[in-house]
């Protein structure tokens, strides 16, 4: 009989550890809605974790299953629980670790084609199908990447590149004026850190306001750019958030587009939470300009529920992208072959694990129709929130909901008192809700963005925060504004 290599599992082992997961599973996914939403955190423990020396004589299948279930997870975030909506995060879809767990086991390096080519043609089609959702053709290319912070930095990077076409010899900044980005003032911090990373400077990135329905105000975008460029400044890009990340806003992206292209602009779309609204028919026409966008951020780790990590980049026209991160390397062989895409010159990593498997799986699993009901399902449960704090007298709503981010205040309350509230919530068992900040206000805000949420979910938030804000006290909360 052939010995069992060092780092293997016998045939004993391996059912072993096959059952104890699937019945990991199978408890996680009964056990849910009743388990914490905030662990309460055991510091011994994890102390322990970090101070124990890593064993000489392994603890085998068995202990590492024991040690996980009485460590790991008791102090765990439970972010698949139906009230986690504090962020724009979902729990991942019901096949989604199976297809992790293939995807380990046959270890694609999805970097060259040799290496991967199934997962090339894997990821091309999941590309395609995304690209094909914003009107993109076939020119058109992209890459799966950790998620949208490291998209929209990649998207700046090959916009430095068409801009500036000696960028790669010669560096930034050293070939002409100041290179100046424009974003929303409601922007995500990934523009300002992109624009940090690659050297271009925060005093170089524009915070264009925003209207009352906190949108980029087109007429300043214009304005701002024509003033940079009489002042010997170098405008190139304008990143607009189809879905801001506090109240779900929608960039009027085809006014942003004329400017762009009036003033020779990359247009770029963070569309990390709100591109994949494309999927209901009736938040499409809100996306319909995205076709004009030279690049589009998205995460189908959001709303399509892949398991961290699994972000895009979609760039209009694929040789640009190519263009910013192709290099060649005599140690590696890499032949053409028109079926496949080798992702190494689609960004800055060599080795690349098989993102798309668990996308392509998901969506062969499930379907697309799938996914559009669900898009509908929590549209649905964002407005009935809307709806339902509207209707209380002691609520408020901050801004009618654009997609599934609620931001709502308790009347007369100040920002300790909603942060008090917040962690009430938490204690209690009742949610996990975040902070909201717009135009000044402070209040609180519900991103309905699982597929788990219900409407009896929905219901129990509210009326807790009713009942607190009828109270006008809580563990901290008692300003004589709440009190009255």
């Amino acid at each position: 009989m052939p010995q069992k290599p060092l780092l293997g599992l016998t045939r004993d082992e391996r059912e072993a550890a096959g059952r104890l997961l699937n019945a990991f599973f199978h408890d996680y996914e009964e056990s849910v809605a009743r388990r914490p939403l905030v662990p309460e955190v055991d510091r011994e423990v994890l102390s322990g974790l970090l101070e124990t020396p890593f064993p000489d004589q392994g603890i085998g299948v068995e202990g590492v299953f024991h040690e996980i279930k009485e460590k790991i997870l008791p102090n765990s975030t439970t972010v698949a629980h139906p009230r986690f909506l504090a962020y724009v995060q979902g729990p991942p879809n019901g096949i989604a670790p199976y297809a992790e767990a293939i995807a380990a086991t046959i270890n694609q390096n999805c970097n060259f084609w040799q290496l991967s080519p199934a997962a090339s043609v894997v990821e091309r089609s999941v590309i395609r199908w995304l690209g094909g959702l914003f009107g993109y053709g076939d020119e058109a290319g992209g890459i799966l990447t950790g998620g949208g912070s490291i998209a929209t930095l990649n998207a700046l990077t090959t916009a430095l590149h068409v801009r500036r076409p000696h960028f790669r010899e010669q560096g930034l900044q050293t070939t002409g004026p100041q290179l100046v980005v424009y974003t929303s003032v409601e922007a995500h911090r990934s523009v300002d850190k992109a624009a940090a990373i690659l050297g271009i400077g925060l005093d170089n990135v524009r915070h264009i306001p925003t209207d009352d329905q906190y949108r980029m105000r087109v007429d300043l975008l214009e304005e701002t750019v024509r003033a940079d460029r009489a002042a010997g400044l170098d405008p190139f890009c304008a990143v607009a958030t189809p879905g801001t990340v506090t109240s779900g806003s929608i960039d009027p992206i085809d006014a942003v587009a004329d400017v762009c292209a009036r003033e020779d602009l990359w247009l770029h779309l963070d569309g990390a939470y709100g591109a994949l609204f494309v999927l209901s028919e009736r938040k499409r026409a809100a996306f319909e300009a995205c076709h004009r966008a030279d690049s589009i951020a998205l995460d189908p780790h959001k709303l399509l529920f892949a398991p961290l990590e699994a972000g895009c980049l979609l760039v209009r026209d694929r040789t640009r992208l190519a263009r910013a991160y192709a290099f060649s390397a005599s140690y590696i062989a890499a032949d053409e072959d028109p079926l496949m895409v080798d992702y190494m010159d689609y960004g800055p990593q060599l080795s690349r694990s098989f993102k798309a498997l668990k996308i392509w799986s998901a969506l062969q699993t499930f379907g697309v129709d799938t996914f559009r009901a669900v898009t509908d399902h929590v549209l649905d449960l964002a407005q009935y929130l809307a709806d339902l704090v509207e209707a209380a007298p002691d609520l408020e709503l901050m801004a009618s909901p654009s997609l599934t981010a609620v931001c709502l205040r308790i009347k007369g309350a100040t920002e300790a008192d909603h942060t008090a509230v917040l962690a009430e919530l938490i204690e209690d068992g009742t949610a996990l809700l975040g902070p909201a900040r717009l135009a000044g206000r402070h209040g609180i805000r519900a991103c309905v963005t699982n597929y788990r949420t219900t409407r009896d979910d929905i219901e129990l938030i509210v009326t807790r925060l009713s009942d607190i804000a009828r109270a006008g006290h809580g563990k901290d909360i008692g300003t004589p504004e709440m009190a009255r």
